[in-house]
């Protein structure tokens, strides 16, 4: 039976300030000291992070377009004189001199990318609230509202802060238990050159420019307006600070804008544009805009529920439940960090706005680790694994539309540094949708970003079925490919076709382990094996190409073959050069297992069981990213005792005794790298739902990794590929009831680890390749193995799968066939 938790209650003076009656909050009994104690909110276009301190609140802003530098391009053409001759030092064996040439001639010499910024902080200073009694704050995930409570001499307070979508502004009000209580002064600071000045009574605004980086010169012209209402009291302002004196009620608007258009063009007015924000708020009162602000964000956050089981556990503040976690029973705190990603995703990334970043939105820095840019070597595309399957497909918006842009920026770089067709990304962008490597040939000269970002143009096809979508991306997909065409070579041992220069990201093998650059990787394989059958399948669906694909399948079939070597491992390099020590955080070669499908229990059981060694041979602790990442892989590899392990590595706190950080989670649930990264967050709630529903191996499969600790649970809205949304419930690990509504028809197979009878339609036991189109698997070459007769065996459990018709629209019941 699960325990069900008690819900606490604040007195505080002469009325009752309730915490939210949810499970789904994080909550603490003291301010936040730390930038990472301190609860982020956003909408995606606007971020605050909220330290709750009653007499001296801190609201540390982000707007998503301020950003270092101006437009720009990064790339050095000095490459294609080069090209050859690195092709061929790396064939002979010189990698050494092959990636110094690449330093020298390759990496850019203009950009290593812009920073994304911080817009500053707003200091809302309250004299006499030193000494404060019963507090409470806490992020409320069901309404994205931040919320502290209070008590000074008698008086209760109470402050709530949300950044509404639809009116495109921070709003935080302030309420007391008393009339005539509130009094404050509201300023503005950043670390940056900024002009700070009043408007009036009521309105404070500062004004600046982003910084410069590298050789460019920053340019984006951003500013904050600050606007306060109160009903009593009065408002009065000096030249840099608004000041609130004896109020009853006071509603601060926080609008910013900056002079971004779009990657091209940063010509807009950003006083127009952040007053305007402002004066179309102030038309409504607080009700309404609240109102709007609930409407919207759970339009989207309500389409998903969990409960993987409650225990008292949920009565400790969250950083208390954090540090209990490992050795307590709190299965809590898993679903509340689930739904912690899908809030974090809502509010990072919508529509029309840019894609999360390392960072999503938050960020207190001018120059932020690793500029808080886009890295697309696995923790962009980790930012929205999550985004089809719970039920988020608008919040991938803004990722297509980079990849969009990034597709016509591209086309320079693979001609001027390569002299090829199509367009190229390598490992790193941003928000002026750069394409040239950075950062040094052992990490930088990997050209596979762009074609690993195809897959998530290619993925939500496969979750909408939209054909005038698919349209749309098609081209982006054939000029990825016609890159390659023209920049594959051959190798000259076996006469493969393989990306030369490259490297598997950021691990270099043991032989020389200050040496990265090689040819033929096996992600690099891997990565192109998806985009060429991708594009192929594309172009057929559309009966366009046929001759373009006939070229496209005969590289294809000269792609090197994923390889077993020595160990009974999965090669990461095209020698067999893997160290079992090697415990690297990136796993690249395992992107076939996972985000890909070409790994598989059931279709490839030597591939999948050369995956689970080198997996095993890599070890759990990590940095947060690649802990989410292995919960994802051990889901993959049908071990939910393993993946449960890492999530608990994963939820232990990264901030150390002694002060230093390491990988696992923050005080207010953000992923530790360490630093702060995002990644890690969006990539547990892909985990959680890998452990739970997986649709990637031709059905749809229950339970496929479900720990032995969680027995009983249900979740429901969850999204797979051909339109079907589901719903269960599961005892003792079995799957009790299913609910699955068809959007696009067609054939439904469903893999469960116990019978189960179809109430409204006729169940058959499944036979031969799904007939959905939408769950093709791939066909791969045969592996090449080194020592075939010592490959370990894995036992697989025992499944039952089945297949029933569904028509468009309409839903369907399956329960479980009861023991007569």
């Amino acid at each position: 039976m699960m325990k069900r938790a008690a819900f606490l209650f604040l007195l505080v003076g002469s009325s009752l300030f309730a915490q939210s009656n949810t499970l789904f909050k994080l909550w603490y009994n003291k301010p936040a000291d730390k930038w990472v104690e301190a609860l982020p909110i956003g909408n995606g276009n606007l971020g605050a992070m909220i330290f709750g301190n009653p007499s001296f609140e801190k609201i540390q802003l982000n707007e998503n377009t301020i950003w270092g530098g101006q437009p720009h391009r990064n790339d050095n053409p000095n490459a294609k004189k080069f090209l050859t001759k690195v092709r061929q030092l790396i064939f002979e064996g010189k990698n050494k001199e092959a990636q110094e040439l690449i330093n020298q001639n390759f990496i850019s010499k203009i950009s290593h990318g812009m920073p994304y910024q911080t817009a500053g902080y707003l200091l809302l200073s309250f004299p006499k609230h030193e000494n404060y009694s019963n507090y409470y704050r806490e992020l409320n995930l069901e309404t994205a509202i931040v919320t502290t409570l209070y008590e000074v001499n008698g008086i209760s307070y109470k402050r709530e802060i949300f950044s509404s979508h639809p009116d495109n502004i921070i709003v935080f009000r302030t309420t007391a238990s008393k009339q005539g209580s509130l009094s404050f002064t509201a300023a503005l600071n950043h670390p940056g050159k900024v002009d700070v000045f009043t408007e009036g009574n009521d309105k404070l605004i500062m004004s600046g420019i982003t910084s410069d980086c590298d050789s460019i010169k920053g340019a984006v012209k951003f500013q904050v307006h600050v606007k306060i209402l109160t009903s009593g009291g009065t408002i009065t302002s000096t030249d840099t600070s608004l000041i609130v004196k004896n109020a009853d009620t006071a509603t601060i608007f926080i609008s910013i804008a900056s002079s971004f258009k779009n990657y091209k063009d940063i010509s807009a007015n950003p006083y127009e544009k952040a007053n305007s924000f402002i004066e179309n708020v102030i038309k409504k009162n607080y009700v309404q805009i609240l109102n709007d602000h609930l409407n919207d964000y759970q339009n989207y956050y309500n389409r998903v529920s969990i409960n993987l089981g409650i225990t008292d556990a949920v009565n400790l503040p969250t950083n208390i439940r954090l540090e209990n976690f490992a050795k307590s029973d709190d299965p809590q705190l898993v679903s509340l960090y689930f739904q912690y990603g899908r809030y974090l995703l809502i509010s990072s990334s919508r529509p029309g706005g840019q894609p999360a970043n390392l960072q999503g939105i938050w960020n207190d820095q001018l120059y932020p680790p690793w500029d808080s840019k886009y890295t697309v070597n696995i923790n962009t595309e980790m930012n929205y694994w999550l985004s089809e399957p719970t039920n988020l497909t608008e919040m991938n918006e803004p990722l297509i539309q980079m990849i969009r842009e990034l597709s016509q920026t591209g086309i320079q770089t693979a001609k001027d540094m390569y002299n090829a067709k199509g367009w190229v990304l390598h490992h790193n962008t941003d928000i002026w949708r750069i394409t040239g490597p950075v950062d040094g040939a052992f990490w930088g000269m990997w050209p596979l970003g762009g074609a690993w970002l195809c897959q998530h143009l290619w993925e939500k096809y496969l979750f909408n079925g939209d054909i005038e979508y698919l349209k749309s991306i098609y081209p982006i997909l054939k000029s990825a490919t016609e890159f390659f065409l023209d920049f594959l070579v051959e190798e000259p041992n076996h006469k493969w076709l393989v990306v030369s220069p490259s490297l598997s990201p950021e691990n270099a093998p043991s032989i020389h382990p200050d040496v990265s650059i090689t040819a033929g990787t096996t992600i690099d394989n891997q990565i192109l094996f998806d985009l060429f059958t991708k594009t192929i399948r594309a172009a057929q669906i559309l009966n366009i190409d046929k001759n373009f694909t006939k070229k496209v399948d005969k590289k294809l079939k000269r792609l090197p073959p994923m390889q077993i070597g020595k160990w009974e491992q999965l090669q990461e390099w095209l020698e067999d050069r893997d160290n079992p020590n090697d415990k690297h955080r990136h796993v690249s070669h395992l992107y076939g297992l996972f985000p890909s499908n070409q790994i598989s229990p059931y279709r490839t059981p030597e591939l999948f069981s050369a995956a689970r060694t080198s997996l095993i041979a890599r070890g759990d602790e990590s940095t947060g990213w690649s802990m989410a990442w292995k919960i994802n892989l051990w889901a993959r590899l049908l071990d939910g005792n393993h993946a449960l392990k890492l999530i608990k590595d994963q939820l232990s706190p990264a901030i150390l005794p002694d002060g230093k950080h390491k990988g696992g989670t923050y005080p207010n649930l953000f992923d530790s790298h360490p630093p702060f990264q995002i990644d890690g967050n969006f990539g547990f709630t892909s985990g959680i739902i890998e452990m739970l529903l997986q649709s990637h191996d031709g059905a749809i499969h229950f339970l496929p990794a479900l720990p032995d600790e969680w027995k009983n649970g249900s979740i429901s809205g969850l999204r797979t590929p051909g339109g079907f949304e589901v719903s269960f419930n599961w005892e003792n690990g079995l799957v009790q009831k299913i609910i699955i509504k068809s959007k696009l028809g067609g054939n439904c197979r469903i893999r469960l680890p116990n019978e189960i009878i179809l109430s409204n339609g006729k169940l058959k036991k499944a036979k031969g390749k799904n007939s959905n189109p939408f769950f093709e698997t791939p066909e791969l070459k045969k592996p090449i193995i080194s020592n075939p007769e010592k490959l370990n065996t894995i036992n697989i459990k025992k499944t039952f799968l089945y297949d029933f018709d569904t028509e468009e629209g309409k839903t369907y019941i399956l329960a479980i066939k009861k023991s007569e």
